[in-house]
């Protein structure tokens, strides 16, 4: 079973405007609520790709109400710790320029921090974990290593897409599968990344280190695969960018999808590169066809430095 965790789901308010006029009154043309969230949009893209998953995280309110809903209406399974504060809106302003206004994480109590752990305790052999998202300050480091040691012992594949102290914290305890994109990488080896050589150099310390999957986002300038086995590049696809809301949460559920269907690694790299894209080319997330259409567009060149 694929669990996704988002500790701190939204509903993402999307507004589409000609132009956004600050301090004046802005009138949209069109507007869309959304389960916002890392872990919901993975959930949301493997349902796509046919792939059932259940997500997990903390919700509360009638906007955690609304995410529940919206999920079970497109058949995925949720089972979401009930917080006492309502789950925050974040608004997406579409105009010449993109602006978000992203409302405050919830707090998170003893009680349901545990509550998260014990569903974590009862996974099973060769399940996936997907923390993906922001973690709330009021996660403290111990919670953090004890997820990622129940998953170890159960050699459950625990999957880190987050960013800041969090994913430093992560990292230590060498996940399944992580992806940073080029500044999350710079964070942690404390650098900038100005090069493809250079994300490429401190990838394969990540893999030195015991992590077997690493895809690096690069943007407009593609992505990086790294294994210990494997060192792939994907040329960027070319395409009208409209939405880069969840393009690197397709990312993770395109690779996650490809290996649940036994692709190889490279497939799966090159079905990660393609969901990203289609994400980045809709207004929403990506839709299974195109994302086989762009597949057979993607060009990867394997590098011969191997780890």
């Amino acid at each position: 079973m694929i669990y996704t965790c988002t500790m701190t789901p939204s509903v993402d308010y999307t507004t589409h405007l000609p132009s956004f006029q600050k301090g004046s009154l802005n009138r949209a043309n069109q507007v869309n609520f959304y389960p916002g969230g890392k872990g919901i949009n993975v959930s949301r893209v493997l349902k796509r790709f046919g792939i059932p998953s259940q997500a997990l995280g903390f919700i509360g309110g009638f906007t955690g109400d609304f995410i529940i809903q919206k999920l079970e209406e497109e058949g995925i399974t949720t089972e979401f710790i009930q917080t006492n504060e309502t789950t925050r809106i974040n608004v997406k302003i579409k105009a010449d320029t993109a602006t978000e206004l992203n409302g405050p994480a919830p707090a998170i109590s003893e009680k349901q921090r545990q509550a998260l752990l014990e569903k974590v305790n009862q996974f099973k052999e060769n399940d996936w974990l997907v923390l993906a998202g922001s973690i709330p300050n009021t996660m403290a480091p111990e919670f953090l290593e004890a997820i990622a040691k129940a998953c170890k012992q159960a050699r459950v594949r625990l999957v880190v897409d987050t960013s800041g102290e969090a994913l430093q914290q992560l990292m230590k305890t060498k996940p399944y599968f992580v992806k940073p994109n080029e500044h999350e990488l710079g964070e942690l080896f404390q650098t900038t990344i100005t090069s493809m050589d250079q994300a490429i150099y401190c990838g394969k310390q990540l893999v030195a280190d015991g992590i077997e999957h690493v895809i690096i986002s690069l943007g407009e300038k593609g992505a990086i695969y790294l294994s210990n086995d494997v060192i792939a590049v994907a040329d960027p696809l070319q395409g009208k960018v409209i939405n880069t809301v969840g393009a690197g949460d397709s990312m993770v559920a395109g690779f996650i999808a490809a290996s649940a269907s036994q692709k190889n690694k490279t497939d799966a790299f090159r079905y990660a590169v393609a969901a990203g894209s289609a994400t980045a080319f809709s207004n929403d997330l990506c839709e299974r066809l195109l994302v086989e259409k762009l597949v057979q567009e993607v060009s990867i060149s394997i590098y011969t430095d191997r780890m």
